[in-house]
């Protein structure tokens, strides 16, 4: 799955908009990509929220254009409405970091067409989200408290009449949590997975790799990107959602082979 940032404040630097945005959407395409991700409101920590007009200004004239491609695309919102009029101009699949909390229209939306859904976990807001030892209350054990949240959600969506196997989960990789947790997301990949739904991975160029490896600029954690990717096909994840297309391709090729010709 390829990000494409139309947001001038990303936090990997990597923000386009317009024919920008669509020139290197076409190069992740050709450079393998099976899905591409669009996302117009940036959800890093502290980040501003934006006008649902805004937000579609930024992203519809990207879903347009890219819809017409043979693969599928990904709207990355939290909003029912810029959800629903990305669903009308062909988008696929809708990307929703709060998992169906920040708008109670999100899940019945949903419901109502044949789309993908992925449901993610975070703490808090992307404003309120730092994670902090002094503030942070949440449940002692990360794997647990992300598969209540996951049960619960999943629950409230199958009520509402959306089939179980039109969902994927994403633990939310630094969403509100600690470096540790963060790991603990990768490691334990399969009990993650024992819920039956395919798995999303989102560390690339992540503020975990930087604290780790003591690299500021998230354009230079290409390395560190690739060893979690690799880790977290190895326990389980089955899409990987990346900057740098390419390369976590190649990554993805040889892990699967490797993991495949063991199983």
């Amino acid at each position: 799955m390829g990000i494409i940032n139309a947001t001038p404040d990303s936090f990997s630097g990597d923000g386009k908009l317009g024919q920008t945005a669509i020139d290197s959407a076409l190069r992740m395409i050709d450079d393998g990509a099976d899905i591409l991700d669009i996302g117009g409101e940036s959800t890093r920590p502290g980040a501003d929220k934006i006008s649902v007009q805004e937000e579609l200004g930024r992203i519809l004239p990207l879903v347009k254009v890219l819809s017409q491609r043979s693969l599928p695309i990904s709207v990355d919102t939290t909003k029912a409405e810029v959800a629903q009029a990305a669903l009308e101009h062909g988008a696929a699949i809708i990307n929703d970091v709060s998992g169906g909390t920040f708008d109670e229209e999100m899940l019945p939306l949903i419901a109502s067409y044949d789309c993908g859904y992925v449901m993610m976990h975070l703490r808090g807001t992307p404003q309120t989200m730092r994670w902090s030892e002094k503030t942070n209350t949440a449940a002692k054990d990360v794997i647990t408290e992300i598969m209540h949240f996951w049960k619960t959600q999943i629950e409230r969506a199958v009520e509402l009449g959306i089939e179980k196997t039109r969902i994927a989960l994403d633990p939310g990789f630094g969403f509100g949590k600690s470096v540790e947790e963060n790991l603990e997301t990768l490691q334990r990949g399969k009990e993650l997975k024992s819920l039956g739904h395919p798995l999303l991975c989102a560390v690339s160029r992540k503020s975990t790799i930087g604290k780790i490896l003591d690299i500021e600029k998230p354009e230079e954690r290409i390395w560190g990107s690739a060893a979690c990717a690799a880790i977290a096909i190895n326990n389980g994840y089955n899409i990987l959602r990346v900057h740098d297309v390419r390369e976590m391709k190649q990554v993805a090729q040889m892990t699967d082979a490797i993991v495949h010709s063991c199983a």
